[in-house]
């Protein structure tokens, strides 16, 4: 069945609208672990239902909603946070092999898009399977990002 596009075009605005949506989850997601002290596993908990509810609301829209489109990406950047660090910290996989990890569920991710749909485009978006693998692919782009970033400011 096919929708109207739901996700946001690429210009500078989505680029500018992204990096703020990124510091807002990180520090969202540091807020929660770290500052509250509520640990990684109980911040993932918490920012996981947020991010489920507005990915719920999401999929159920018939067209693109500004605010829900971004809510979704804040809880993607805040989830993947916390999946990055619970990884590192909590089970004490550091952030290489936490990288190579991610990675490897990326590229996985992209092959499934790409082999069910016979292209990999991210605009627009009519179907709802594209649709969540577009989703899942940047839950785990912004964990890997996390991931990996931290890696680089541990290691250079």
């Amino acid at each position: 069945m096919k929708n109207l596009n739901k996700v946001a075009e690429i210009t500078l605005w989505f680029w500018i609208m992204k990096i703020l949506a990124t510091t807002l989850g990180e520090t969202l997601g540091d807020l929660l672990s770290m500052t509250l002290n509520m640990g990684y596993t109980v911040s993932l908990l918490i920012t996981t239902v947020f991010f489920l509810i507005a990915l719920f609301l999401q999929l159920r829209a018939s067209k693109y909603i500004p605010v829900l489109y971004w809510l979704v990406i804040v809880g993607t950047t805040t989830v993947g946070t916390e999946i990055s660090d619970l990884m590192d910290r909590t089970l004490g996989l550091g952030y290489m092999l936490g990288s190579v990890i991610l990675f490897s569920a990326l590229m996985i991710i992209l092959a499934i898009w790409y082999f069910q749909n016979k292209k990999i485009t991210v605009y627009p978006i009519f179907t709802r399977k594209e649709e969540i693998l577009y989703w899942i692919a940047i839950l785990v782009s912004n964990s890997l990002g996390t991931a990996f970033g931290d890696f680089l400011s541990d290691n250079i």
